[in-house]
């Protein structure tokens, strides 16, 4: 598998490892802050042993997973598990076919940046996927995917009540996902929820032009974060992007 920018790395689409019984918790569990009860596989469902084998496959320095979460137009969500043995992270970037870069979303490691979506991306992207191209499509493994860059001050109250039914798709018993659910919405152990704010008609100080129609993060940790989202592409990829994020509509 190639892919632009990671030429040079074992790169191998890994969808597949969705299937393992232990994927979600070796995914999922970091996220977990919990006061009264430490988080442990068995919340996802899986045991140990299972979640330990899926954490291995997931942090291969020989096989880099890709997970593929292909939206609207042409545009996919890439999950780049970066198993650097001196540098292990997750990176999270937005791609097209018409493109030359990246859109850079997020990074998970030990330099990380984000939050790299919205509540309002995050469920756009998840709700929104392409038959016709490669990856996963089944929106609550799209959106469980997505849920580690997400950082929100603006959150609906129905946040909870989604998240709950799509853990409960993969596994997490009804009367545990609440709780799992509240875990992984709040506190999150990188940053902190930001707001969300199309941008304004003049630029940040010190940044290039913005162009309309998607929105920016003020979490200084963000990539987002006065910097534009498709640096480098042109007004019209950037408007299609929009179309494809939910933040504009579709003509």
């Amino acid at each position: 598998m190639v892919i632009d920018g990671y030429e040079d790395v074992p790169l191998v689409a890994a969808e597949g490892l969705l299937t393992l019984p232990g994927f979600w918790a070796a995914y999922l569990l970091w996220m977990c802050q919990a006061e009264d009860d430490d988080p442990e596989p068995q919340w996802f469902g899986a045991d140990a042993a299972d979640a330990d084998a899926a954490y291995e496959a997931l942090t291969d320095e020989e096989r880099w997973p890709v997970l593929r979460i292909p939206f609207g137009d042409g545009h996919s969500v890439l999950v780049v598990g970066r198993n650097l043995a001196d540098d292990p992270g997750t990176e999270y970037v937005v791609s097209h076919p018409e493109w030359d870069r990246h859109g850079h979303l997020a990074t998970i490691d030990g330099h990380q940046a984000g939050p790299g979506l919205s509540w309002r991306e995050l469920t756009h992207i998840a709700g929104t996927p392409d038959p016709g191209a490669p990856g996963v499509q089944a929106p609550h493994l799209r959106l469980l995917l997505l849920l580690p860059i997400l950082g929100d001050s603006g959150l609906p109250a129905a946040a909870g009540a989604v998240i709950v039914d799509a853990l409960v798709q993969v596994g997490v018993a009804r009367d545990r996902a609440p709780e799992v659910a509240d875990a992984l919405l709040h506190d999150h152990p990188l940053w902190e929820p930001a707001e969300w704010v199309l941008a304004s008609p003049s630029p940040l100080s010190g940044t290039a032009r913005h162009f309309p129609g998607i929105l920016h993060c003020d979490g200084p940790q963000s990539p987002r974060c006065g910097i534009r989202l498709t640096q480098g592409i042109t007004r019209e990829h950037s408007d299609r992007l929009a179309r494809a994020l939910g933040t504009w509509p579709t003509p």
